[in-house]
């Protein structure tokens, strides 16, 4: 509790004399429905990892930096389609191997003393040629290679010259720069979820001096052009993130973005304690209810909506991720495939998702990729029921009749607020009823938990996978081979489980070659069903997003992959304030 205040007064201190005015200190006044101003004050239960963009693999780093960073392309809020961002247009050829971006005029790098007095300059499309080729380099901080790795011409080529210290001059052959504000792309081959691809965070751009000053220490010192800037890291406690006085984008009432002054993030670790300082008033924002106080806060909202009186607003969508234990399956017990198919037979998921989760998500009876597409049917996969007899079957077959022999079976775990570890209780106790094993939870900070999969250490674990890009094949790809390293001591980013199929590699390449969607989601539920066959994870439910607002904040747009873009985001004023507002305009508009 004692760093739950800290952390307020620390936020409160430092924002004490902020407001809705601009850099010459004149009250911004916003034209339409919207208004200036405010501090959106949100929570996170995990401290973020890790800041720069090729090292970002959570969400917790990505919904911070995101706020940040930039690439080409982004998601929109509403449908998750491919929209412009500091690309204003693309072209692509016949055959989709060829794509040309024209960069957007007048963007700027945010101030700081990596540069030049300090100013921040315009970005060009050789600040774009710097980033994908730092995609493509061999560097314990990138983690992103697998998108151009086999894809963009030049990319393998590349990556091998700076693993032998000698990278090649030119940079990636396919990555070229056309003139000061286009940049072109060229592919090995078709590939139809290009586009997505540069969506995500190993895509962003940010300049060469940034990376040349700070290095490693760009986990925390950010250098991007989007809306927001960071100004203030108290690690585990607060991130501060303020206005960018010059960003370059403008709504359709010719507003300057973003609206609000400024965010922050704390880091209250408890969801009851994070509830708590939302009904205070000193959040905005909550993402995902304790599990134990969901009726409670339902219930408290349908009444206050009787009353005509609602205090908060809820959100709620299915989302693209899936909640899971992975087995690394380079690991004993579960080399074993008949282990790893009776761990899955003794989970009762529908008693987890009615019961532990009373009702938030859906049982994963289904395939790894949650049910979010209706061009992926994923009702074609078989998966696994709750059947006990058949679990215990496959023990004994496997030589572990009761499950004698196994010993105790470590399950790793972030707390995840207390979530993670009240549905590791449940799958605890079901495993040791259903088949006798035991079970014992080690329960880490989430960096920690995330070094352990990464090494290869953890036998037996908890993630949750939300979608990169809207597409099925990102829930499929982190089972092909080409993510598992030779060396057995070497980190995987992705393939956490270290599982190699032939079969579904070849697939996978496949479909990712097909331009017919309808022909290629029908390969990916192949690929689907052989993860499932081959019961590489444990899959429990499917998601769903439930969000807590305070009742005045707007355009605050909900997405399935829980995107947060903030940039349109802001406080609903009175009606007093509104009509101020509206005067301020007018005599504005009569001065010019």
């Amino acid at each position: 509790m004692r760093k739950l205040l800290v952390a307020l007064s620390f936020v409160t201190l430092f924002w004490s004399c902020g407001s809705d005015k601009n850099k010459a200190g004149e009250k911004r006044i916003a034209k339409g429905p919207v208004s200036y101003g405010g501090v959106l004050k949100m929570n996170e239960v995990e401290d973020f990892k890790n800041l720069f963009p090729l090292s970002i693999i959570e969400q917790q780093s990505l919904s911070i930096a995101s706020q940040v960073y930039q690439g080409l392309v982004k998601f929109s809020q509403a449908d998750l389609t491919v929209l412009p961002s500091l690309a204003e247009s693309w072209a692509v050829n016949e055959n989709s191997t060829v794509f040309t971006f024209k960069i957007r005029k007048g963007v700027k790098f945010h101030n700081d003393p990596c540069f030049d007095g300090e100013e921040g300059r315009e970005l060009t499309a050789k600040d774009v040629k710097y980033c994908f080729d730092k995609i493509c380099e061999s560097n314990s901080m990138n983690q992103g290679f697998f998108l151009f790795k086999d894809r963009v011409k030049g990319a393998n080529e590349y990556f091998q010259s700076t693993k032998n210290k000698k990278p090649l001059p030119n940079g990636v052959e396919g990555i070229k720069v056309v003139d000061d504000y286009t940049i072109q792309i060229d592919l090995l081959k078709p590939y139809s979820g290009f586009l997505s691809l540069l969506g995500m965070q190993y895509a962003w751009i940010y300049p060469k001096e940034a990376y040349d000053k700070y290095g490693m220490e760009m986990r925390t010192k950010c250098v991007g052009t989007g809306p927001f800037i960071v100004k203030e890291v108290k690690e585990g406690e607060a991130v501060i993130l303020s206005r960018n006085e010059e960003y370059w984008d403008i709504d359709e009432h010719g507003n300057q973005l973003p609206y609000l002054d400024a965010v922050k993030i704390t880091f209250i670790k408890e969801k009851k304690a994070e509830l708590l300082e939302f009904r205070k008033g000193n959040l905005d924002f909550v993402y995902q209810l304790p599990l134990e106080m969901i009726d409670e806060v339902v219930g408290e909202l349908e009444d206050a909506k009787a009353g005509g009186n609602p205090s908060f607003q809820m959100q709620v969508m299915p989302s693209m991720a899936v909640q899971f234990l992975g087995f690394q399956t380079q690991l004993e017990p579960f080399k074993n495939k008949l282990v790893r198919q009776a761990f899955n037979y003794a989970v009762d998921r529908d008693a987890i998702v009615n019961f532990t989760l009373k009702g938030d998500g859906t049982p994963a009876k289904y395939g790894f990729v949650p049910p979010f597409s209706k061009e992926y049917d994923c009702t074609k996969i078989k998966g696994f029921t709750f059947d006990p007899d058949k679990a215990r079957k496959l023990m004994a077959e496997a030589g572990y009749p009761g499950g004698k022999g196994l010993g105790v079976i470590e399950l790793t775990l972030n707390a995840g607020g207390t979530r993670n570890t009240q549905i590791a209780e449940v799958i605890q106790k079901q495993l040791k009823d259903n088949i006798g094993v035991d079970i014992k939870l080690n329960i880490l900070p989430f960096a920690q938990h995330i070094e352990n999969m990464e090494n290869g250490k953890a036998p037996f674990f908890r993630v949750t996978w939300i979608a990169d890009y809207p597409d099925p094949e990102n829930f499929i790809n982190q089972f092909s081979s080409e993510h598992v390293p030779q060396n057995p001591a070497d980190k995987t980013f992705l393939n956490f489980m270290r599982y190699k199929n032939p079969e579904l590699d070849a697939l996978l390449a496949k479909a990712r070659e097909e331009m017919d969607t309808k022909k290629r989601n029908e390969v990916l539920v192949k690929c689907d069903q052989i993860v499932i066959d081959d019961a590489v994870v444990l899959p429990l439910y499917y998601e769903e997003n439930t969000r807590l607002l305070s009742i005045n904040v707007r355009g605050f747009d909900q997405n399935a992959m829980e995107i947060r873009d903030l940039t349109r985001v802001y406080f609903e004023q009175k009606k007093d304030e509104t009509k101020a507002g509206a005067v301020a305009n007018e005599n504005e508009e009569g001065q010019e």
